[in-house]
């Protein structure tokens, strides 16, 4: 049955660019980090992988990384190739990428109160406008994960007016000074934010304060978005050091690894612990985990490391199916752990596999009906003259 699973995916590229397995890998571990982590936060995993999902958390931020580094690397292609962006085409491919999915999960979320994994949804039109993830209600955390979309929203919404600014005034080669500056002003609002708010509650009380105001906000959460952009910068503007950088990837990949352990040990594993509060880990922890998945990704990009010489279907796979999984794995597991493991009368130790077959499958089905369709649409788009392909 997997086997015949595997044939029926598709392993599609939105780019008529090389299809690059080291982010593959890179995708496909995010998106299981993702999953271990919401499993263990809900209903808890197994012991031998509560290392891994309490950190699970981070595979956000690897996410955030992977599309700062894609989307910038397409703007600074057209912006050589054309000396301009195509803001219409652009926005039009990240709506019909983005929207249509999500929407269909907003909608089940909404006319099927059943579906809710938490105590209860923000208002819809905090849904239809991307500001989830605003002064948010930590109490109604239905859906809470979208917040990393308000988070990514923002970026589409800005990143193409920011680089055709830079782009106009003749100051690319200097780009990247411009996202350094943007990193140093979040720690200095992260600063900002605990000092007024996290620091006079340290404690227990003060994880929820934090994750509020420190976790979710956009303001606070560009770190890996930035780091992603600043290497796509590296890479298409200082090409003596990206010819050195690409010789050691799999030193770099064992260095980020290295960071990654420093994280872990910073954040004592997860968010919601009482580290969270500290400062040291509000300002400098996001940073962290930004810089070492930054590494990871220019490990995965280089052709002599580990990550990109092999091709591994499974990972393609959990690559194409990531959003989707992403966007519908907390209806999956909330409806077998709260219904169908009666139904099917499941040992205590069956339920777990059984939820990530399911959220596979739920992914499967919300990619083939409504994600596929509109990105067949958006390629069809692209290949007019008056769009861009992105």
């Amino acid at each position: 049955m997997a086997h015949n699973l595997i044939q029926i995916i598709p392993i599609t590229s939105s780019s008529n660019i090389k299809r690059l397995h080291g982010l593959d890998h890179l995708r496909a571990a995010a998106i299981v980090l993702v999953l271990l982590f919401h499993y263990e936060f809900y209903y808890g995993v197994p012991e031998w992988l509560e290392t891994f999902s309490r950190f699970g958390w981070s595979g956000v931020d690897l996410f955030f990384v992977l599309s700062g580094y894609l989307i910038a690397d397409k703007l600074f292609r057209e912006l050589n190739a054309r000396g301009r962006i195509n803001f219409k085409g652009f926005y039009l491919n990240r709506f019909l990428r983005i929207i249509p999915a999500y929407v269909a999960v907003v909608a089940l979320y909404f006319y099927f109160p059943n579906l809710q994994e938490g105590r209860g949804l923000q208002p819809l039109w905090k849904f239809l406008t991307f500001t989830q993830n605003i002064s948010i209600d930590i109490f109604k955390n239905t859906f809470s994960h979208a917040w990393s979309l308000c988070v990514e929203e923002h970026f589409y919404l800005l990143l193409p007016i920011l680089l055709y600014f830079i782009f106009s005034k003749k100051m690319t080669h200097r780009a990247i000074y411009f996202f350094i500056a943007f990193a140093v002003l979040g720690v200095l609002i992260r600063y900002s934010i605990w000092e007024a708010f996290v620091a006079p509650a340290y404690g227990r009380t003060g994880i929820g304060i934090a994750i509020k105001n420190i976790y979710y906000p956009t303001y606070a959460r560009l770190d890996g978005l930035l780091v992603g952009v600043a290497i796509a910068s590296i890479f298409r503007y200082s090409l003596s050091l990206k010819e050195k950088i690409v010789k050691h990837g799999n030193m770099l990949l064992a260095l980020s690894l290295i960071l990654l352990l420093a994280a872990y040990f910073l954040f004592d594993g997860s968010i919601v612990s009482i580290e969270f509060t500290s400062w040291p880990v509000a300002l400098f922890g996001f940073p962290l985990v930004s810089v070492a998945y930054g590494f990871m990704v220019i490990a995965a990009i280089s052709p002599n490391c580990i990550l990109s010489k092999y091709k591994f279907r499974p990972t393609a796979i959990l690559a194409t199916l990531a959003y989707s999984i992403y966007l519908s794995h907390k209806i999956t597991n909330h409806l077998i752990n709260t219904q169908l493991k009666y139904v099917l009368e499941l040992e205590s130790y069956q339920v777990f596999p059984v939820c990530l077959f399911a959220a596979i499958l739920g992914a499967l089905i919300l990619h083939l009906f409504v994600e596929k369709p509109f990105l067949i649409l958006r390629n069809n788009f692209n290949r007019n003259i008056w769009i861009q392909k992105y």
